[in-house]
Order: C-alpha cells, then structure tokens, then sequence
C-alpha cells in the first residue's frame, strides 16, 4: 500500500509565468486570479490538492522581485517568510522564453532554503515547439541539481498528474489529511471576492496601473427575500488620475468592471449578485505603512 503523504509546495517564479494558472489547474477551481500583469498574486494563496494516496497545499506567493515600494518590500518578506516553511520550491520557467537574469536571480535566492527539496517546472509547453522545450529542460538543469525536473501546459492539462505525482513522492508521510476532502483553498469568501474584483480591474489598463489599485469589501448581505447577495466594494488607486481611468468614460469602464468581476464571483457562490464599486483615492498608499496596514498588507 502507498504510504499517505501531505504537505507544502510553493511556486516561484518571475512574474507572468504561469504560476497562478498552474496553482487552478491542479487545484481544478479557481483559487488564484490570473493576469498578464506583472505582480498579480499579492497574498500566499493556498489551493489544496487532494489525491487518494496524498494532499498538496499550494502556496502561490507573489512573484520575488528587487521591491521598489514599500508595498514591494512586505511582498518580497512574504515569500520569503512562506519559502522558510515548505516541504518543496517548484521554481516556474516558461518554455518559449530565455533563462534571463531575473531567473538566475531567483535561483540564487532559492540557496537560503537549504530544507526545503527543489523542484523545477517548464510551463507553457504549449506556447513553444518540441525543440524548444527540450533546449529549455537542458537550460534548467544546468542551473542545479534539482529533485525533479517536469514539462507541464496548464490549459491543457498536460503533464499535470505527472507534475502531482512527483511532487507528493517528495513530500512528509503524513498520518492523515491537513484539510478536508472538500476543502480547495483556504481563503475566505470575502478576500476571494475583492480579487476576483481586482483581476476585472487589472484588465486592459496601462502598466504603471496595476501595482496601484487595491480592493476592500465593505458590506456582504445575504437578501434572503430577493435570493440574491449584496456586496459593496472599493476599488482603492493613489492618484485622481487614475480614478478616472477605472472609471472611464462615463463610467463604462467600471461597468465592464463590475459585470466581470459579478459573472465570477456568482460563480463563486453559487447565487445571483448584486456588486456596488465605488473608486476611492488613497494618495501614494503603496509608500504608506498606516495605509498598507489597513488594506492588509
């Protein structure tokens, strides 16, 4: 009989490489918004995995970076406070880009945690040819030696149960599960709704933008009466002018907003939504330490 085993894996990886698209897939929900923008993940998200012979919790941390923010820095703390305590580092290179300097960096970061087993990942196999990708393995498995070394495309599905096996052979024999069968992520209802709000913020807006706009949720009411929630949510941006981008003309932009963001998160519940964004100003809060308190970072 397979020994039972559970424990902790974290991606890392340069931002935009598929680290979030891959925590969804193997998790079969989506617990991580995903989005082309650099700096997307703000928070160590777990999405549990759960096969008969084991359990992956998966700590999707935001991408590590040399910070310019304050912001910036408490990120960089948080996945090296997360990388401390996991079983596996499965570091994320995609196949149709060149090992740059911000891999090699990463690489080197990944010396500070000698317990933890390294693991590398080739994602987005379906974005390159077949040579590619071998190239790539070859690439990689000149930056160390690692544990295990797995080509994998997310919307594809390929390579994913490959991915899960190796992944849990390196993992503690465990007694039992660490969560509940049914359970997929543990985050809570109100922090997965104001991401889902911000992905459908961070969506066609200019690059300088995203590491701007926060979301808080102020209200969630249950209208028994109607079958329908309630939810009254801020977006938060630094600048005037950037209220005005959300926003757009007229206010279409924030409709788009809202009717994006509402489609996931009814889908989250189970249940018909009615979402009120409000766009607020909170000047420079990414340099704030009052600000970033309040906004939870």
């Amino acid at each position: 009989m397979t020994e039972y085993r559970a424990g902790f894996v974290s991606f890392v990886g340069r931002p935009n490489v598929g680290k979030s698209t891959l925590t969804n897939a193997l998790v079969g929900e989506k617990v991580a918004i995903t989005s082309s923008k650099p700096q997307t993940t703000r928070r160590a998200i777990r999405g549990i995995v759960h096969r008969p012979h084991g359990q992956l919790i998966l700590v999707d941390t935001p991408g590590l970076h040399r910070p310019r923010t304050l912001l910036g820095e408490r990120l960089n703390a948080l996945v090296q406070t997360t990388l401390g305590d996991v079983d596996v580092i499965a570091f994320c290179v995609p196949a149709n880009e060149p090992i740059g300097p911000g891999d090699r960096f990463i690489n080197e970061q990944l010396e500070q945690y000698p317990r933890a087993k390294k693991v590398a990942i080739v994602t987005k196999t379906d974005a390159a040819s077949k040579a590619k990708v071998a190239e790539q393995l070859l690439a990689v498995s000149g930056l160390r030696e690692w544990d295990a070394i797995v080509p994998v495309s997310a919307p594809r599905g390929e390579q994913l149960e490959v991915l899960v096996d190796e992944l849990l052979t390196l993992m503690p024999t465990s007694s039992h599960p660490l969560y509940p069968e049914e359970t997929t992520t543990d985050e809570d209802v109100t922090e997965r709704i104001a991401e889902f709000v911000r992905e459908a913020a961070l969506e066609g807006v200019s690059d300088e933008l995203p590491h701007s706009i926060a979301v808080t949720v102020d209200d969630l009411i249950e209208r028994e009466d109607k079958d329908l929630v309630e939810i009254y949510a801020n977006v938060v941006v630094e600048r005037d002018s950037q209220k005005g981008i959300i926003i757009g003309k007229g206010g279409a932009r924030l409709k788009e907003v809202g009717a994006a963001a509402r489609a996931e998160i009814e889908r989250l519940l189970g249940r018909k939504v009615y979402l009120a964004l409000h766009v607020k100003v909170a000047k420079d809060w990414q340099r704030d330490p009052k600000q970033l308190g309040r906004l939870g970072f």
